[in-house]
């Protein structure tokens, strides 16, 4: 028997998986970070940071490092338990998404037939370290702001979860793996462009649910024009306003890794993963190694990501914050009832056009 099929072996291969994805999903998190405030910077015509290290590079680690080493103050009325245990379940949730990402072809820590399934149960999870940390805190201001995330996460994960049930139509799949394998190929392949040469009349449906599917995940993670829960005027700084030091770098490490999450998904359901757009058979990706490769489509799904995210900081620089009856008035009555129509569409189309 082959070392890497043994028990001990497959435990191994799989924590050595865990450990790199978390790793890299870090070092991301901080140059996306430092990427999120120079792009801030740029548009308001200031320069950013750009003192520690060349070009500011280092300021994330600088600024995990005075996390780190600041004093944790927990307030005297808090429930210590709950207060220090948000934050730790908020950042495990936020890393436990990724187990079912697939960089490129076999690069996966866990290739799940209901892959869909699995990224529902875990993002749902997310919202609790936010009530714990609002309810624990003992004070009106957090509790008020942990509901208000509460109830918007909710509203907008309803309109995530109808948009992607017309990617898993389309595809006849909810394995993430089989979701980008089946958008191989010219770009007019991508889930996002209809779907190919079958189901590209729904294009008209699709491309409106990548829109709602981008600015769902935006409210989804509390991003500007969304984050009401974080909003200075009325809350201060919403549920985490009685945080500092490392729990306080923990929620908002948890936070950013969502936010690198939504881009991934956002790639892989809709704009082809790690597929480049065009046949790999103009550049003869057959012939080369398979780690070479994936290593190929691993950079071409980091673009995406970045692109995404690109996009993220573009609407936190210059839209303007809603009002929350605003908020839940677009989730509830414009994006549900949208999703709701398409998935009809969709259904539709693979019955009695395509052929189930």
């Amino acid at each position: 028997m082959d070392f890497w099929t043994s028990p001990l072996g497959w435990t191994l291969g799989t924590v050595g998986a865990i450990l790199l994805v978390t790793i890299g999903v870090l070092l991301a998190v901080a140059f996306l970070l430092l990427a999120d405030r120079k792009i801030w910077a740029g548009v308001q015509m200031r320069k950013g940071p750009n003192v520690v290290g060349p070009f500011g590079l280092l300021q994330s680690f600088a600024d995990f490092f005075k996390f780190v080493l600041k004093e944790v103050v927990v307030p005297a009325g808090a429930d210590k338990t709950v207060f220090l245990l948000a934050p730790i379940l908020t950042v495990i949730v936020a890393f436990g998404a990724w187990a079912v990402i697939p960089f490129a072809p076999g690069w996966v820590i866990s290739d799940l037939n209901v892959g869909i399934l699995y990224v529902f149960a875990i993002s749902s999870l997310g919202v609790y370290g936010i009530i714990m940390g609002g309810w624990a805190s003992n004070s009106k201001y957090p509790f008020l702001g942990s509901l208000r995330s509460a109830a918007q996460m909710v509203s907008y994960e309803v309109s995530i979860g109808l948009v992607i049930i017309n990617v898993i139509l389309l595809a006849g799949t909810m394995n993430l793996t089989s979701i980008v394998t089946a958008q191989e190929g010219w770009i007019w392949n991508w889930f996002a462009f209809g779907g190919g040469a079958g189901t590209w009349p729904t294009v008209i449906l699709m491309f409106p649910m990548a829109i709602i599917f981008f600015v769902s995940a935006l409210a989804e993670t509390n991003r500007p024009p969304f984050d009401l829960p974080e909003a200075e005027s009325e809350l201060v700084a919403g549920y985490q306003v009685e945080y500092s030091s490392t729990p306080y770098l923990l929620f908002m490490m948890g936070e950013y890794v969502n936010i690198v999450f939504m881009c991934a998904m956002i790639s892989l359901l809709f704009f082809g993963g790690w597929n480049p757009g065009f046949d790999v058979a103009l550049i003869a990706l057959e012939s080369w190694p398979q780690w070479l490769a994936n290593l190929f489509y691993l950079l071409v799904f980091s673009a995406k990501i970045v692109f995404w995210f690109f996009m993220f900081a573009m609407v936190k620089a210059f839209v303007p914050r809603y009002r929350y009856d605003q908020l839940m008035r677009l989730g509830w009555k414009i994006f549900l009832p949208t999703s709701l129509v398409c998935v009809a569409g969709v259904a539709a189309w693979r019955v009695f056009a395509v052929g189930a």
